[in-house]
C-alpha cells in the first residue's frame, strides 16, 4: 500500500473525479451505454486487480490504475441501479452503506484491524479493495443524492464534503481522533467530493454545472495523475538505491 501523504489524497480526489467524468464520457458521449461500458470496465478492472494481487510490493502505476478503474466501476454500479433499474438514490446510498459496514465487519472479525498499514496478505488486500469499491459506489449515490435530490447543487455539495474532510483532519490532528477512523472517514468522503466536482465541471449550466467537456476534464485529470505517479515511481526508485559510502 502507498504511504498516506498529501500526494496520496490529491491523486485520490482526481481519481474519483475521473471516475465520474470518464463513466459519463464512455456511456453518453461515446454512446456505449451503461451496460456495455460496465462490461468493458469490469473486464479491465479484473485484469488490473489480478496483476495488483500478484505484485509483491507497492507499484505506483499498478496501484493507481486499479483505483481509477474501481472509481469508474463504482460510478457505473450506482448509475446502473438508478438509471437502468429505477432504484432511488436514497435506496442505493443505503445499500452501499450497509455493504460497506458488512465488509468492514468481516474484515475486522477476520483480521482484528482495519489499518491500511497492516495489509500484508492477499486476504487483507481483498478486504481492502472490496471496501474501496463500496466507498466509490456509496460516494456516487450519496453525492448525487445531496447534490440533486436535496437541491444543494454541485458547488455547495463540494464545499460540504470538503468541509467535513477538513474537520476530520483537524479532529485527527488536534483532538486525537483514531487514525484508522480518520483515514476511512476521509476516504469515504473524497468520493462524493470528487463526484460533486466532476458534475460541477461537466454538467450543463442549466443543471448547475460549468458545461466543460467530460472528455477534456477526464484527459486533464488523467494526465495529472500520470505525472504524479511517474514522480512517485522515481521517488521510490531513488529511495531504493544504495547510499554511497
Amino acid at each position: 500500500m502507498p504511504a498516506v501523504t498529501l500526494v496520496f489524497w490529491v491523486i485520490k480526489i482526481m481519481a474519483t473525479t475521473v471516475g465520474e467524468t470518464a463513466a459519463d464520457f464512455l456511456s453518453v458521449n461515446l454512446k456505449l451505454g451503461l451496460t456495455v461500458t460496465s462490461y468493458i470496465m469490469a473486464g479491465l478492472l479484473v485484469v488490473a486487480l489480478a496483476a495488483q494481487l500478484r505484485a509483491r510490493r507497492y507499484v505506483p502505476a499498478l496501484y493507481w490504475t486499479v483505483v481509477v478503474f474501481i472509481s469508474v466501476m463504482g460510478t457505473l454500479i450506482s448509475d446502473n441501479l438508478v438509471d437502468n433499474m429505477g432504484v432511488s438514490l436514497q435506496t442505493t446510498s443505503l445499500i452501499f452503506g450497509v455493504a460497506l459496514v458488512v465488509v468492514f465487519g468481516l474484515w475486522y472479525a477476520s483480521e482484528r484491524t482495519l489499518s491500511v498499514h497492516s495489509i500484508q496478505t492477499t486476504r487483507r488486500e481483498l478486504f481492502y479493495w472490496a471496501a474501496i469499491l463500496c466507498t466509490f459506489a456509496l460516494g456516487t449515490s450519496a453525492g448525487d443524492l445531496i447534490g440533486e435530490s436535496l437541491g444543494l447543487g454541485y458547488p455547495l455539495s463540494a464545499l460540504l464534503f470538503g468541509g467535513i474532510i477538513a474537520l476530520t483532519f483537524l479532529a485527527y490532528r488536534f483532538l486525537h481522533l483514531n487514525a484508522v477512523v480518520a483515514f476511512w472517514t476521509a476516504y469515504i468522503l473524497t468520493r462524493p467530493l470528487g463526484a460533486s466536482l466532476g458534475d460541477l465541471l461537466t454538467q450543463p449550466p442549466k443543471d448547475g454545472g460549468l458545461g466543460i467537456s467530460a472528455q477534456l476534464i477526464s484527459g486533464i485529470f488523467l494526465v495529472a495523475i500520470v505525472g504524479l505517479v511517474i514522480w512517485l515511481t522515481r521517488q521510490q526508485a531513488q529511495a531504493a538505491e544504495p547510499t554511497a559510502v
